[in-house]
């Protein structure tokens, strides 16, 4: 599989000037979080390239979706329920603010992408322009993952927050997310403070996780039609 020539969309080419400025960051023998969507696809796809080429790496899919492209692309995959620790993990996001915070979980892999992204030492994140915004929020809604079971009673609960929540829906039925839960997008007009509203989030009884990424960026990448920036941020917490 070969990388598709350039596209006329603008954004489509911010995505792919991202996803391939992060193959700078992967080293030789390095351990590598691979994130989901449309942004990370195109990393994806040059990474398979290098691997074919000889660069030695393991990941760790945060999907079924990437763990079917990445065994196409034949990168080496570690088991799914080992302890790993890995060198970087690469991922993109719906919405970035300028404290480098995050919506994540638009394609439904919230959960294993937290928990890829906690795994790592350096997390770098992928988007195209039109994905960085002054603040979390409206019109891109919170995904919130949560069990089955009574899970109107989370939404009741979420909608205490001040949001409007839907269950996702997938050609006419309830999404279920890799591992069998529920989401519920929940549309706030504005998040000022994704730390506390993290917090709170994960008070509600039911709530698996939410797709606030609160200090975890290590370095954000950016592709737009005037090149790739690249930000190293300050801050990180450690889970």
């Amino acid at each position: 599989m070969t990388l598709s020539p350039p596209s006329p969309d603008p954004q489509e080419n911010g995505k792919r000037s991202a996803g391939e400025a992060a193959l700078d960051f992967i080293q030789d023998g390095a351990r590598v979080g691979l994130g989901t969507g449309s942004t990370v696809k195109y990393f994806l796809l040059a990474l398979g390239e290098r691997v074919q080429a000889g660069l030695r790496v393991h990941g760790v899919p945060t999907s079924r979706e990437t763990a079917e492209l990445a065994r196409q692309l034949r990168i080496p995959l570690l088991p799914e329920q080992a302890e790993w620790t890995l060198d970087v993990a690469v991922d993109g996001a719906d919405q970035v603010d300028p404290h480098f915070h995050l919506i994540k979980g638009g394609g439904g892999a919230l959960l294993r992408e937290k928990i890829v992204a906690a795994a790592a030492r350096t997390f770098i994140v992928l988007v195209d322009h039109t994905k960085c915004v002054p603040v979390l929020g409206k019109p891109m809604p919170l995904p919130v993952e949560v069990t089955p079971f009574g899970w109107p009673q989370s939404a009741k609960q979420l909608q205490a927050l001040g949001g409007v929540p839907t269950l996702r829906e997938k050609q006419g039925t309830v999404f279920e997310t890799d591992g069998g839960h529920y989401i519920l997008d929940l549309l706030v007009d504005s998040i000022e403070d994704p730390v506390q509203f993290e917090a709170r989030l994960n008070r509600i009884p039911g709530v698996v996780e939410n797709g606030l990424f609160v200090n975890r960026t290590s370095t954000l990448i950016i592709g737009s039609p005037d090149g790739v920036h690249i930000t190293h941020c300050s801050s990180r917490s450690v889970s």
